[in-house]
Parts: C-alpha cells; sequence; structure tokens
C-alpha cells in the first residue's frame, strides 16, 4: 500500500526542475547554438570556463555549454548577492495594446535589455576573462529567455503566472508554467531530434532581425497563441474566475510554436557568440 501511495503521490507531482524549460529549453537551446557554431567559436568558449573559480559559484557548474546555459537561474538562490538580477529574465509587455518594448524595458532591468549589454561585454576582448565569461551566461541564458514567449508577453498578469491552469488531469499550474515546463518538455524531447546542424541557408534565415525584432516576435506567439489558447480565443478577454483548462487540442496547437522558438533561439544565440567569439 505504501508503495501504491508513493506511485500515485509521483504521478500527480509536479515536474522537477530538471523537466522545466528553465533548465531543459535553456539547455536545448545552448546545445542546438553549440552545434552551429565554428570551431574557433567553441574553442575560445571553452577557454573562459577556465575563468569559473573566479566568479565564486562553485554550487552553479560552469562545466560545459549546458551548465553555463542555466547558470544564471542557478545564482537566483543567493539573493544577497545575485537578487538584483531576477527583473533581467523577462519584460512584461502588454500583448493587448501595441507593441511597446520601451516602455517595459525603461530602466534597462529587462531580458531585451541585458541581452545587448552582455553581448557587449563578452564582445570585449579588453576585459578580464571572468568578466566576460559572466557575461556568455547571462547572454546563453537570456536569449533563452526571450525566447519563450511568456518571457516576452503579458496581460497585467505577471507574463502568465497569475493565471491558474489545469493541464490536463493536473491541477495547479499556471499558464507561465505550462509553457515552462510541462509544455515544453513534450515538444523538445519529440523527434525529429531539434539539436542538429542547420543548413548555411537555414542559418541564414532564422539568423536574421535584432533584439527589438526578436522581442516583437515571441511577445506575438504571447498573443496569438499562448493566451489565446488558454482563453478560449480571446487573449484579452475577461480574465478568468477559475483554472482554465489545458487540453490535447491546446497542446497540440502550441507545441509547434514553442519547438520552433527554440530552435530559432539556439540560431540566433550562434550568431551572437560566433559574432563574440569567432
Amino acid at each position: 500500500m505504501k508503495r501504491f501511495l508513493m506511485s500515485i503521490a509521483l504521478l500527480f507531482a509536479p515536474l522537477a526542475p530538471a523537466q522545466a524549460y528553465w533548465e531543459y529549453g535553456h539547455e536545448t537551446v545552448a546545445h542546438i547554438a553549440q552545434a552551429n557554431m565554428s570551431p574557433k567559436a567553441r574553442t575560445n568558449m571553452q577557454r573562459l570556463l577556465r575563468a569559473a573559480p573566479m566568479l565564486g559559484t562553485p554550487k552553479c557548474a560552469m562545466r560545459n555549454i549546458g551548465d553555463v546555459s542555466i547558470w544564471a537561474d542557478c545564482i537566483k538562490g543567493d539573493r544577497v548577492r545575485w537578487g538584483y538580477t531576477n527583473s533581467w529574465h523577462y519584460q512584461n509587455v502588454d500583448i493587448c495594446k501595441p507593441f511597446d518594448l520601451k516602455s517595459a524595458c525603461a530602466d534597462g532591468n529587462c531580458v531585451s535589455a541585458q541581452i545587448d549589454r552582455n553581448f557587449a561585454l563578452l564582445s570585449n576582448k579588453a576585459l578580464p576573462a571572468h568578466v566576460r565569461l559572466e557575461a556568455l551566461a547571462f547572454l546563453i541564458h537570456f536569449v533563452g529567455d526571450i525566447h519563450q514567449p511568456l518571457h516576452a508577453g503579458d496581460r497585467a498578469d505577471r507574463g502568465g503566472n497569475d493565471l491558474k491552469t489545469t493541464y490536463g488531469v493536473m491541477p495547479g499550474y499556471n499558464l507561465h508554467s505550462v509553457w515552462d515546463g510541462l509544455l515544453a518538455d513534450r515538444a523538445l524531447s519529440g523527434a525529429p531530434a531539434i539539436v542538429r546542424q542547420f543548413s548555411p541557408a537555414e542559418k541564414a534565415v532564422i539568423a536574421q532581425g535584432n533584439v527589438r525584432s526578436w522581442s516583437e516576435e515571441n511577445w506575438a506567439v504571447s498573443k496569438s497563441i499562448a493566451y489565446p489558447r488558454a482563453m478560449d480565443g480571446d487573449a484579452c478577454g475577461a480574465k478568468p474566475t477559475t483554472a482554465v483548462v489545458i487540453d490535447e487540442a491546446d497542446v497540440a496547437a502550441s507545441r509547434a510554436a514553442l519547438r520552433q522558438q527554440v530552435e530559432r533561439g539556439g540560431i540566433r544565440l550562434a550568431r551572437l557568440l560566433e559574432e563574440a567569439l569567432g
């Protein structure tokens, strides 16, 4: 009986962090980037990793690009030292108004501004290795964040964190956690393999644009897919008073979009790392 009850508890327990976007999704973006970088850029990145002890974060490993991709989340556990970085992971751009990145990032404490800032730091070869390594870690993570649509779009609910959902038979989630974890896990683990070498022609198309255009693109996915699927088609309708149900039709309609944004994030990250390190 004890074993039976434990099995039931595990079945309905929330997904562990290793299955959530904050880890699996970020690592996937990073691995796509690594597969599409030049040998020179990869070698220069490995050299920077040698400076990891100088950052003084031994509990947050930086052995490889997968580790580096989640370092920015790992250090948030030390609020005294790193708490000021929390707002760098997202930008609450209202999906029910015209796209307005300037207002959402007025003070620079948002994900798009931090992508630009850390890209500039990483590109500056006059800076010490540990400063550039910190910038590398933030850049890799934040490019992943901006390509998770609910880090880019909002309707006064903290990017879906305040919109309660039931995912299949599992209650107790919110729209943000569904896109961050449950949906990401299914979208990224299915065939065909998402981590691969893209052709030059594919990369030339996907890598276009800049942080602003990537922000608007993911804001649009939030507006046209993530919120409407949760709110019976009306992304800007009245806020539900009870948990909305995310069913298989919603999953099917959303998986391709999430998968595509992760691919785009990986190729665009490869471009930035190539420019900074290649």
